[in-house]
Order: C-alpha cells, then sequence, then structure tokens
C-alpha cells in the first residue's frame, strides 16, 4: 500500500492513499524494527541539489513524502532510532541528502549496496539497486523514471514517480533478506557491521567536506607549470644538442627579423614536435630503442638509463599528469560552501576505501597540496593520526617473525634492523664514526647506511604489494640481478616471512579466495580462478594479490574501526569534532582549538583500540598531531 504525503498535490488515484500529515507514517515506522528509506534528489550534490521526495516504509506499507511541501523534522525521531534498522541502497548518497535538509543523522543502517560488494568482492559485477533486484527478486524494474527528478523544479509529482519512488523502498527488505543468508553461508556478518556502521563515518566525512585555500592551491600549480615548461625546454635542447635525433630537427628555417638561427630552429621544433603526443614521443625514442613499442610509465622505466632525455620524459609526464589532474580543472570539485566533498568508494577489492570526485587519496603525500586544506574558521585545527607502521606489523604478527617483532616493540629503526642484516658487511663498513644505529638500533645518518636503509626499505614495503624483482630494480636504480640477489637474501634471512607469504598464495591459488585477518576475514574472490587453472599467468597474479590482500584489506578493517570509535566518542559525548578524511591507514578531523590536546589524546587511544581489535599483541601504534591545515 502507497501513502503519499503532500500538501500541494492534486494527484488523486485509487491506487494510492494521499495524507497531508506525518502523523501516521511515524506512528507506523515507530512499531517497526526494519524499514526501507530512500531518496529522491535533482542532481548528486546535496550542497546546491534538492531533496524532492523521502520514502520510507517495509513490504506492507511504502510512504513517499514530498520534501517540498512537509516539514520532515518529525521524520527525526524514526530516523536516529538505534533499535529500528534502516535498509538503503548506498546509503551515503541519501545520509547526505537528509542531514542537510533535514538536520539530523541516521542510525543503524543496512546498505544494500556494501552487503553486495562484501559478497561479490573481487567480481566485477553491477552493484547497482536495478542490478540486485534482478538477481535476488528477478524482477527487471524500469530505472528511466529516475531521469524525470533530474533538475525538477515542480513539487506535484505524476502517479508513475509516486509509485516509482515507493517500488525501492518495497524491494529493500527482501533483498537484505536474501543476502543475510549468504553473508551466514560465508561467515561475513562481522565485517558486515563494521562496514554498516563505518558507513555513517565516510558518509560524516563526505558532508564535512575540506575547506580549500584556494589561492594558495593556485599558486603551487603556477609553480609545477613553470617546472613543465623548464623540463620542456630542457627536452628540446636534448633533440637540439645530440646526433642520434638530427632527423628531428626542421631541414629549413626561414629567419624572422627579429629571430636568430638558434631561436627561430627551438620556435620551428616546437611547432613540430608535441612531448604530450606519445606517438611522436615513441618514434622519438625509438632511435635509441628500436624494438621500444610504448612509451608507458612502466616501459620505460627498464630503459630510463639508455639515455637521460628518458628521464627527463618520465619526469615531465608525471608534472604533466600533476597539473592536469590538481591544476585548475580542479575548481570544478569545489562546491558552492567552498569545500570540496568527495566520494568515498568504501569497499574495493582488498577491502580498502577508495576516493573519487576529487581523488584526494592520489594527492601527493608532500605538504605542498595538503597544506592548501584549512579549517573552517580560525579558532578550529586539525587534529590527524595514522598508524606506525601498519603494514609491517601486520606482516610481522602475521609471520611471527622474531626479529620483526622484537625491532617493532622495542622501538628500533626495523629497516635499518633489516639492512644491517641483509647486507651485513657492507653494513659494517658503512658505519661512520658514532652511528646512531650502533647506539640504539636508530635512523642514523651515515651516508652509505641510508642507501642500504632505502634498499631494505622499499622491500620491506613491496613485500605488501607483491614486488617483483624487476619494480625493486626500477625502484631502487640498480640491475636486476643485483634486485634479485636482494630479495633473494632478504628471505634467506627472514624465513618465516617467506613462509607467510608463501602461505598466503599458495592458499589463493588453491582455493580462488583469500581472507584478512580474524575477528573480520573478509573474503577477496578471484573471478578468473577454477580449480583446475593452469594459466601460468593467472597463476602468478592470483598468487600475488593473494599476498597483498590479506595485509592491505586487514589494515582497512581495522582504519574502520578506528573511524566508527571516533565517531561513536563524538556523537555521544557531543564533541567540538568532525571527521573531515581518511586516507588508508590516516584518519584526519578538525576540532576546536580550546578542546584540541584533550582531543589529541582521545584520538590516538582510538586509534590504538582499533588496532588491537585485529592485532592483539599491542604491536601497533598511531601517531597524532594538531595543526593549521591539512598535513601528512
Amino acid at each position: 500500500m502507497i501513502t503519499y504525503i503532500t500538501k500541494q498535490t492534486k494527484l488523486l488515484s485509487s491506487e494510492i492513499k494521499v495524507e497531508s500529515s506525518l502523523d501516521g507514517c511515524i506512528e507506523y515506522c515507530k512499531s517497526k524494527k526494519i524499514l526501507g528509506l530512500d531518496t529522491e534528489t535533482t542532481g548528486l550534490s546535496f550542497v546546491d541539489d534538492r531533496l524532492l521526495l523521502v520514502q520510507i516504509g517495509d513490504k506492507e506499507r511504502q510512504y513517499v513524502i514530498d520534501a517540498q511541501s512537509i516539514e520532515l523534522k518529525p521524520l527525526s525521531i524514526i530516523l536516529e532510532d538505534s533499535q529500528i534498522t534502516k535498509v538503503l541502497h548506498n546509503a551515503k548518497f541519501d545520509y547526505k541528502f537528509i542531514k542537510q535538509n533535514i538536520r539530523c543523522r541516521i542510525d543503524n543502517v543496512y546498505d544494500t549496496m556494501l552487503a553486495e560488494a562484501l559478497l561479490s568482492s573481487g567480481k566485477r559485477l553491477s552493484l547497482g539497486l536495478k542490478n540486485l533486484v534482478l538477481n535476488y527478486l528477478k524482477i527487471d524494474i524500469d530505472k528511466e523514471v529516475r531521469g524525470e527528478f533530474i533538475n525538477k523544479s515542480m513539487s506535484d509529482f505524476t502517479l508513475q514517480q509516486v509509485k516509482y519512488s515507493a517500488d525501492d523502498v518495497f524491494h529493500l527488505l527482501p533483498i537484505r533478506e536474501a543476502q543475510i543468508k549468504l553473508i551466514e553461508k560465508y561467515n561475513l556478518k562481522s565485517v558486515l557491521n563494521l562496514e554498516n556502521e563505518a558507513v555513517l563515518a565516510f558518509a560524516d566525512m563526505e558532508f564535512n567536506g575540506l575547506k580549500i585555500d584556494l589561492p594558495r592551491w593556485n599558486k603551487v600549480a603556477e609553480d609545477v607549470k613553470e617546472e613543465i615548461n623548464e623540463i620542456l625546454e630542457k627536452l628540446y635542447d636534448f633533440i637540439l644538442s645530440n646526433e642520434e635525433f638530427k632527423s628531428f630537427i626542421p631541414p629549413t628555417i626561414t629567419l624572422s627579423l627579429f629571430d636568430d638561427e638558434k631561436t627561430e630552429l627551438r620556435r620551428q621544433l616546437k611547432s613540430n614536435f608535441n612531448f604530450s603526443s606519445p606517438k611522436q614521443v615513441l618514434s622519438l625514442f625509438k632511435t635509441l630503442e628500436p624494438s621500444l613499442d610504448s612509451v608507458n610509465a612502466d616501459v620505460l622505466q627498464t630503459i630510463k638509463n639508455i639515455h637521460s632525455i628518458i628521464g627527463l620524459y618520465i619526469t615531465f609526464k608525471e608534472k604533466e599528469k600533476l597539473y592536469n589532474s590538481y591544476g585548475p580543472k580542479f575548481s570544478k570539485y569545489i562546491r558552492s560552501d567552498g569545500k570540496v566533498h568527495t566520494n568515498f568508494k568504501q569497499i574495493v577489492s582488498t577491502g580498502r576505501a577508495a576516493s573519487s570526485s576529487p581523488n584526494m587519496h592520489q594527492i601527493p603525500a608532500t605538504n605542498t597540496y595538503r597544506n592548501s586544506f584549512v579549517c573552517d574558521d580560525s579558532d578550529w585545527v586539525f587534529a590527524s593520526s595514522d598508524f606506525s607502521s601498519q603494514e609491517l606489523c601486520i606482516i610481522a604478527t602475521g609471520s611471527k617473525d622474531p626479529v620483526w617483532i622484537d625491532a617493532l616493540t622495542s622501538g628500533q629503526d626495523l629497516h635499518s634492523v633489516c639492512a644491517s642484516l641483509v647486507f651485513d658487511k657492507k653494513w659494517k663498513n658503512a658505519a661512520e664514526e658514532g652511528c646512531a644505529y650502533y647506539i640504539d638500533k636508530s635512523v642514523c645518518t651515515c651516508a652509505g647506511h641510508k642507501k642500504l636503509r632505502t634498499h631494505a626499505k622499499t622491500v620491506n614495503f613491496g613485500l605488501a604489494y607483491g614486488m617483483s624483482a624487476q619494480k625493486l630494480s626500477d625502484t631502487i636504480g640498480v640491475s636486476l640481478q643485483t634486485a634479485e640477489n636482494i630479495i633473494n637474501k632478504f628471505f634467506a634471512t627472514f624465513p618465516k616471512i617467506r613462509q607467510f607469504l608463501n602461505n598466503l598464495g599458495k592458499f589463493g591459488v588453491n582455493n580462488g579466495y583469500v581472507k584478512t585477518f580474524p575477528p573480520f576475514e573478509r573474503i577477496r574472490w578471484f573471478e578468473e580462478w577454477t580449480p583446475q587453472l593452469d594459466d601460468a599467468r593467472i597463476k602468478s597474479s592470483i598468487e600475488r594479490q593473494s599476498k597483498n590482500t590479506p595485509i592491505q584489506g586487514t589494515g582497512a578493517d581495522m582504519t574502520k574501526v578506528a573511524l566508527v570509535l571516533i565517531r561513536r566518542l563524538i556523537i555521544l559525548n557531543d564533541l567540538p569534532v568532525k571527521l573531515v578524511m581518511t586516507v588508508h591507514d590516516q584518519i584526519d578531523t578538525i576540532v576546536h582549538k580550546d578542546f584540541a590536546q584533550r582531543w589529541k589524546v582521545l584520538l590516538q587511544k582510538m586509534m590504538e583500540k582499533a588496532a588491537e581489535r585485529v592485532l592483539e599483541n599491542g604491536l601497533l601504534k598511531a601517531e597524532t598531531e594538531i595543526s593549521k591545515c591539512w598535513k601528512k
């Protein structure tokens, strides 16, 4: 049964009931333990678009509420009731529009999209509501009506629009019932509960957004543009001054009255050759390496040492990408409130979250860019906390390697400890007088140790990503054979780590899935896996991802636990704190300056409490900092 609640419509139909008050809706909803919830809006931005309809109900009754003519505040008693489960699809979206327009939270949610993301993690399946309705209920719903709400100016709705809105609520509860059976089958209840509570923290971060100091941001972009131009000049100089590239120099020169020959030659070269054209650059670099078939970064990394122009071109492309992503075009993401409100994809295949529109996770980790994000006003400051060596602590715990555990427990510099064992005599011979490492195993300033520590650090962090010898070679600038020797020596030195990673790889290859650490044990499926898999390429890919996912995914689990604990603490105590961002193992808040030092202590406590939920050995600690702007 559909009830349409409005004060403006002239809609008359025997198919639906029309009321002008929320009283009946609220009384019905108060008696329920589970309700479907949905919204219709004029667009995707809760800041600049309007809320049109709110739909709430179950399989028996669906209420469609005209948000343009009905005062929605009384709905708060239902939405904030923690005893009533609200079932939504893509809860973050509806949450933000409701919070913006009704000024209330939504507590205790079940997100059908997140549940499906957990069930299908690693599989390339659509998570849209239309697909879920078809898969679970065998109903092919028509979503064409949705387009009629975009930029809608009128407050009256057609019978078709009202029925369409009610149907989404009607379908949500049976989808949940079907999903729960699979959630229980695969023992995913704990991680689903985590994701359903974490989604409210992600929604708060999207809602709160980050204020941007645009003049400062533009100045950074201008500086990058200048760097690009300087690099381009050097690239053109390489062509003009190297015999290998003479075929790319214009054969004829027409001098102007004001240009000398060199200037004119450079001008013509620039007009004929564009370093932003992969086709032209490939033809240029083929003069150095005839077998080259691509100028992709991964390919060029393998040959960057044959000529300095290649390394310079790689830098040019990195800077160009930086400018294109985070230059003047970035302003399109700034909403009318002067903030950027990113969109989090809460679950990717590893369990981590991703960010888009804009991608805040790919903003360079240096503070050059991050410092352009500031607090809402001068009375607030940033309080940011991140896990110290999160992935290394996960590897140490999983492998039970005594050297790693002792180093991390004792506060020693793990990378230096590893380097001293892997490189042995080289490390000893590189020690300078007063070396800090030989005093308390901390980071020292010895020039030789710095290089060897960098090599060990690269391997340590590369473990979590299945780093190959080729990748290590490209990263630290050594020969492939040297890189292979370093990796072999590393695993010979730390056999428990080798065994731990190999066991993860074998499990994925043998079973077609891997899990994160208890207590959450999220699953990542390998879509291309079959019981009789014999494709070496696919096997290798699955093995690498099987080593990577439990490490990254376990880290994601504890970061999400931290988000949940932090949000609970803020709400229960009505603290002057807002969640604003998370980048993998870092969580950023803004806090009133008078509460900042107390919050710093509480924030670190919540981070470390979250870590202990997964790594019970207490190995993982957090580092927390107060600052005036967003920092790494």
